[in-house]
């Protein structure tokens, strides 16, 4: 078989997500590529939730509608999804919920309240008995199982093995999935990557209020806080999250807020703040259904225009959609940077889809073509020399540049940001933005002999507040100038990607998740697969290229209004037809491939 769909349904509070992790373990530790979609609805008990693990022997990242077997703790799992299966028969159920003549001819009954009651096991251990019936219906041997089982379960694992193999005793043998030659490799939600990403740039705070679909990346910091001495804070609120992460940023701490669109509708007078005081800061957006609560536990891609064009006035902002988990891990980490280099806020933009989704994830694969990958070749920030009056904002239009050296960062209390000067008008990876860039030297308190002022009042390079009409256009000029120099830099990094067939010229555009279904269903039909992945400032020269030849561009995208469409559009780009899913859920390959062969 090349490849297998297995679906797991239950009751929110079956443990239904980590059945679907477990499974996808399992068929990875059999040399499978493999990608885990988890829907759910909001309620906490009840209700219908259920997880899709798709595994093949090539990378994926998008669910089928179709699917090989289902595991159903529950009648509704089987009622609902019982019209996917492609063999009827391929059906593992709890005979002691499910209606046993509601279930196909050939299906596997297994008692299973019966068996936890009998092994005096918790009601969400049913998950370990499901997993061993299915294992013997792929013909895993129970050694296999059982090292599996050992080694990803935390908690009674004596007592989830006796689960399991009474579940692998009842079951029997279907089909034989056979094992593949290359090595198994980890399984990483996209908020566990973009996490990872951030602790590589050195995060040394994460302050969130949970809201999810960014919930997990609080809780996955937290629980590696330790590990990397960590301050991870849960205030009472997004606008106590913000105001609290910008003082950090004051002191010289790197630090990063996550939220969805309702909690980062609070945060953007802070953002504003960060934009004229030059506060260093991240903001990672998990996007879903809005406006307002929307559909709290599901996905959507409808928050591009707003972190666009959020916060009050003008200023710079760097913001990057990653599609996959590898992108996740790079582009936080350069998210984290380059917000401490040009001192600007940067917004790292995902949606349930990615940052939910279980991904097989590949520490060479997140190498990117262009642009650092070393910890020593990231940009670092300009610090103050120590020499003469502090000038927090200092324009360095003026010809004179400020240096910095390692005594200067240990000075200001931040030994993990001191750097080197370069001169002149570019700047690349790993060095410091020339004279005319408007990035201006950084010093933290305690910094000897340096009053350090920030203010969001309008103000002179000092930090004193001005209403002079020749300073305010200054430092106007002054900040928006560093935008012209990110853009630049940015020409030093892939920030569009091109998938599929390179040449041809029908073209599907496409943002954040909707990388892994494009790219599938595009190499399927011999389409060219267009993504940008940095957003703003938008990368024109390398889009325009990607578009060489292209007589047909056709959008993809998780809301109503086409918003790529119509940010390409505003630099000169057309797109010709657009595909638009808004229902709350994600393309699976099916629907896409009808829509564009549709189209095409």
């Amino acid at each position: 078989m090349a490849e297998l769909s297995v679906l797991v349904g239950g009751k929110a509070g079956d443990g239904i997500n980590q059945a679907g992790l477990l499974l996808s373990k399992l068929l990875g530790g059999l040399g499978y590529r493999t990608y885990l979609y988890f829907d759910y609805g909001s309620l906490i008990r009840g209700g219908h939730n259920f997880s899709i693990v798709r595994a093949a022997p090539h990378r994926i990242a998008t669910h089928r509608n179709s699917v090989d077997f289902l595991l159903a703790l529950d009648q509704n799992s089987l009622d609902s999804h019982l019209p996917r299966l492609k063999r009827p028969a391929n059906v593992v159920f709890d005979s002691d919920v499910v209606r046993s003549e509601a279930a196909p001819a050939g299906a596997i009954g297994l008692p299973l309240r019966k068996i936890l009651q009998e092994e005096g096991a918790k009601p969400v251990m049913r998950n370990s008995c499901l997993i061993g019936a299915f294992a013997r219906c792929i013909s895993i041997e129970w050694p296999t199982l059982e090292q599996l089982l050992r080694k990803h379960i935390e908690k009674a694992v004596d007592l989830n093995l006796k689960l399991a193999s009474r579940g692998f005793e009842l079951s029997r043998a279907v089909m034989k999935l056979e094992a593949l030659a290359q090595a198994a490799l980890p399984i990483l939600t996209g908020n566990e990557a973009s996490g990872m990403g951030l602790v590589a740039a050195g995060l040394r705070t994460y302050i969130a209020y949970p809201m999810t679909p960014s919930s997990s990346l609080l809780h996955f910091l937290a629980d590696v806080a330790d590990e990397f001495s960590l301050k991870v804070i849960h205030p009472e609120n997004e606008i106590a999250v913000m105001l609290m992460a910008l003082g950090f940023s004051y002191a010289g701490e790197r630090v990063a807020v996550g939220t969805s669109g309702g909690g980062f509708c609070l945060m953007t007078e802070g953002l504003s703040l960060a934009g004229a005081a030059e506060l260093p800061i991240v903001v990672f957006v998990g996007q879903r259904p809005s406006p307002s609560t929307g559909l709290p536990t599901y996905t959507a891609q409808s928050e591009l225009q707003f972190v666009l064009s959020a916060g009050h006035g003008e200023f710079v902002r760097f913001v990057v959609a990653p599609g996959d988990a590898e992108e996740a891990f790079y582009w936080s980490r350069v998210a984290l940077d380059m917000t401490w280099k040009y001192q600007t806020p940067s917004i790292v933009l995902s949606d349930k889809t990615l940052s939910e989704g279980g991904f097989n994830f590949d520490l060479a694969e997140a190498r990117p073509a262009k642009g650092p990958w070393d910890a020593g070749s990231f940009p670092g920030p300009l610090m103050w020399d120590g020499k003469g009056a502090y000038a927090r904002y200092r324009d360095t239009d003026a010809g004179a540049h400020a240096g910095s050296g390692p005594n200067e960062g240990e000075a200001a209390g931040s030994p993990d940001t001191a750097g080197s000067t370069a001169e002149g008008n570019a700047s690349g990876p790993g060095e410091h933005p020339g004279s005319g860039a408007g990035v201006s030297p950084l010093a933290f308190p305690p910094a000897r002999g340096a009053v350090i002022k920030v203010n969001s009042y309008e103000h002179d390079e000092y930090g004193i507040t001005t209403e002079e009409a020749s300073e305010t256009k200054k430092m106007y000029e002054k900040r928006l100038r560093k935008g012209n120099y990110l853009a630049q830099e940015l020409e030093n990094y892939e920030t569009v990607r091109v998938y599929g067939k390179k040449d041809s010229e029908l073209a599907v555009l496409c943002w954040g998740s909707n990388k892994g279904v494009c790219a599938e269903v595009g190499d399927k039909l011999g389409l060219r697969v267009i993504q940008p992945v940095v957003l703003s400032p938008f990368p024109t020269r390398q889009f325009e290229a990607a578009l060489d030849g292209v007589k047909k561009l056709v959008s993809v995208e998780n809301n109503a209004t086409g918003q790529i469409a119509n940010l390409v559009k505003l630099h000169g780009f057309g797109v010709e037809s657009r595909i638009s899913k808004y229902d709350g859920r994600p393309f699976s390959y099916e629907e896409l491939k009808a829509e564009l062969e549709r189209i095409l």
